[in-house]
């Protein structure tokens, strides 16, 4: 394979022809990386700065041509691709307005006349990133690594290369230095050579347990740092005096958005039995409310997964569990790459809708009789990026957080990734933290210094 080829998952319809890069060409794109990375290393702060706030405009500028990008190479609701395009401007903003503070030596008294701890950056970082959130992933490792004075290079999902090789652009159109942000067009063969060239630093991955087990076995082949965020399997607790008229709307968006191709989606729905029937109602209800469609139209709400294969994966998820006695209670149909917003009740810990990660629009229902048992079942599970709680009783559910090992709880909310907050996993979810200070933080060397006069 010397090329990759893009194609519109709604209609099938061919999009580009990308051709692959070669040796010469990722040698190339390392050495100029190394050397960048020299000069760039120097910027003040300030001028890194100012180069954000370019890359905001430019995204602001481009948006609707950058969602529609998006949405024909992945299938997203335009609405929600614009949406992403907003949340990575929001980013951004973020970090013009305290990137400087969150670089800023850390003062330490000691013994010494004076001691500090010194960020300084660790030169190029490669990142591996998925189909499902093109932009958003990219932007939120690629801002803060920069800005904290490091270099990048992107092996992006291949089904998503135009979206890549958009986002180099951007950085370049900003006014970044050329090397600083670079695009690998390249397959998952080339990543071990990648990696163990002296040029790359560290790694960070956004992608499946599978990928991440591989990336981790390299970076720690070539003893390099790895941030992995890997998939999800997150619990949606609903307790019996959760205020489901207020947030019925969010529990179906948690499960629903981007066709459900989330690592953060709600999965498991463990409802306590008083107020199963009623909550099983008003799911339904918003579910079938949701507008299935064409992605570019901008009522559509769902549309189709981003490829045929991952919309067969997941019907055999749901055969097997139905097999082992989960029922259909709404939806189930699959067409190519689109499949129906699907409801299966009588959900048990043995069935794949519950133990494995589904990326699709499956709702899991579970019901159970109390409290104590919500948290225990969801707390079963070996993934560990996030839990949501809903119930009227915060105090209680505050109580409950140490008892789940997930790397978020939200208490009526959605789980979600947001720029002042750390965002990562445990366990098969994945180690390390994006976002806020930690993400800035997360590819430097914290380097001890110590002076006496």
């Amino acid at each position: 394979m010397s090329t990759i080829e893009t194609s519109n998952p709604y209609n099938g319809n061919s999009l580009k022809s990308y051709k692959l890069d070669s040796k010469a060409s990722i040698d190339k794109k390392l050495n100029l990386a190394n050397e960048t990375f020299a000069d760039w290393k120097q910027y003040e702060i300030e001028e890194r700065i100012d180069l954000l706030k370019s890359l905001a405009d430019e995204l602001h500028q481009n948006k609707n041509n950058l969602s529609k990008l998006m949405t024909d190479e992945m299938g997203k609701p335009i609405l929600e691709s614009k949406a992403e395009i907003e949340k990575c401007i929001f980013l951004i903003d973020f970090y013009i307005k305290n990137g400087d503070q969150f670089l800023e030596d850390d003062l330490i008294d000691t013994d010494a006349n004076e001691s500090f701890i010194s960020y300084d950056p660790m030169g190029c970082i490669l990142a591996v990133m998925p189909w499902n959130f093109p932009f958003w992933q990219v932007i939120r490792f690629a801002v803060p690594t920069l800005t904290a004075g490091n270099v990048a290079l992107l092996k992006h999902a291949s089904n998503v290369t135009g979206c890549a090789v958009a986002i180099e652009k951007l950085f370049r159109d900003a006014g970044f230095p050329e090397g600083c942000f670079q695009t690998l067009i390249t397959d998952h063969k080339t990543i071990e050579t990648i990696m163990s060239n002296d040029i790359v630093k560290a790694v960070s991955l956004t992608g499946s347990e599978k990928a991440g087990r591989k990336i981790a076995e390299l970076a720690g082949k070539n003893l390099k740092p790895s941030l992995l965020e890997l998939g999800g399997n997150n619990a949606c607790i609903i307790l019996e005096d959760a205020d489901l008229d207020k947030h019925i709307g969010t529990m179906v968006k948690a499960r629903m958005q981007n066709a459900g191709q989330s690592c953060i989606a709600a999965k498991r729905f463990i409802v306590v039995e008083a107020i199963y029937d009623q909550f099983l109602e008003k799911f339904t209800t918003k579910v079938k409310s949701l507008k299935l469609g064409n992605p570019m139209e901008e009522g559509t709400t769902v549309s189709c997964l981003a490829r045929e294969d991952l919309a067969e994966t997941l019907e055999q998820q749901v055969k097997k569990s139905i097999d082992l006695g989960a029922k259909v209670f709404y939806g189930n149909k699959r067409d190519g790459a689109f499949y129906e917003p699907t409801i299966l009740t009588e959900v048990t810990p043995k069935m794949p809708v519950f133990k494995e990660e589904t990326f699709g629009p499956i709702a899991a229902i579970i019901k159970v009789k109390n409290e104590d048992e919500a948290y225990k079942m969801a707390s079963d599970s070996q993934f560990g990026l996030g839990t949501m709680v809903f119930t009227k009783d915060y105090d209680a559910a505050t109580d409950r957080i140490t008892e789940i090992e997930d790397g978020g709880f939200f208490i009526n909310e959605m789980v979600k990734s947001d720029p002042r907050l750390p965002f990562g996993g445990t366990k098969i979810s994945g180690y390390g933290r994006e976002l806020s200070k930690e993400g800035m933080l997360a590819f430097v060397n914290k380097k001890t210094v110590y002076i006496n006069h």
